[in-house]
């Protein structure tokens, strides 16, 4: 509980110093820099800190916070660029449009409600870096085998994107190549994968606390499918794209990957007669 409060305490004034910013430089994506790497940091203390005086082996606190860190800055890294090589998020530009002389106000509060997700995430850290298994088990290899396909997906998710933006000849265009045609948001469920691995790492199956470890893909899943992803990406790129992205929503799933042949449709293509 102490634990649970100081990383709140501290996101807080992370995403307090956050808001600040992007208010400052007039660029809301930068906020995204400042939860990134705040719970980046947050995350990878949490790991190493004692936990009730219970024992436990340094070589796994050592690996959950060297995880933590290492996705942090693969992750930060990449915003970093997108904030610095192009005009605001579409995301944020969308709700600047939409909130108007309110934005700075709701703003304020679409990010401070980040930092108790950065609590729980740390919760589901704290209890993986914290198995008192002294030698590498089975499940810890699944997770971490878990979190490293999460890792490669979303960096190549993110090399596909780059590359077709790059290209003059897409402008206009959706990305439906490689991950792209599998989940519209493939470099979001592979962030959510990433932290689906820590429950498993944390596993211990006469222990009940273990399953507080499930925080942390379950407030990943809500954010990223339901409040801060998809939803406001999908409604930029309809309005950039148009009928072009219908077409797309029709085809590719919102989030878990489906091959190309596996067609889903969408809720708007089941209104329409």
């Amino acid at each position: 509980m102490m634990a649970f409060s100081l990383v709140l305490a501290f996101m807080v004034l992370v995403m307090a110093s956050a808001w600040a910013y992007q208010r400052a430089v007039g660029n809301g994506a930068w906020a995204d820099v400042f939860w990134t790497y705040g719970t980046g940091v947050v995350c990878a203390a949490v790991a190493l800190v004692p936990f009730n005086g219970q024992a436990t082996s340094r070589w796994r606190e050592w690996v959950m916070a060297a995880l933590m860190a290492i996705w942090a800055l693969r992750l930060g890294g990449y915003v970093i660029a997108r904030v610095r090589g192009s005009a605001e998020d579409v995301r944020y530009a969308i709700l600047r449009g939409r909130w108007g002389a309110a934005f700075q106000r709701r703003m304020f509060a679409l990010l401070i409600v980040q930092a108790p997700a950065t609590a729980f995430l740390s919760v589901s850290v704290l209890l993986a870096a914290h198995c008192p298994s002294p030698r590498p088990r089975s499940v810890d290899l699944i997770g971490l085998a878990v979190m490293a396909v999460a890792v490669i997906g979303e960096s190549l998710a993110d090399r596909q994107m780059r590359a077709f933006k790059s290209n003059p000849a897409n402008e206009g265009n959706v990305c439906d190549k490689g991950l792209w045609g599998w989940s519209r948001h493939p470099n979001y469920f592979f962030e959510w994968l990433l932290w689906m691995g820590l429950p498993i790492i944390a596993v211990q199956p006469l222990r009940t606390l273990t399953w507080l470890s499930l925080a942390a893909p379950l407030v990943m899943f809500v954010l990223l499918r339901w409040v801060t992803g998809v939803p406001a990406l999908e409604a930029a790129m309809l309005r950039t794209k148009g009928e072009a992205y219908r077409r797309y929503q029709r085809r590719v799933s919102a989030f878990i990957p489906r091959p190309p042949w596996w067609r889903v449709p969408h809720p708007a293509a089941r209104m329409q007669p």
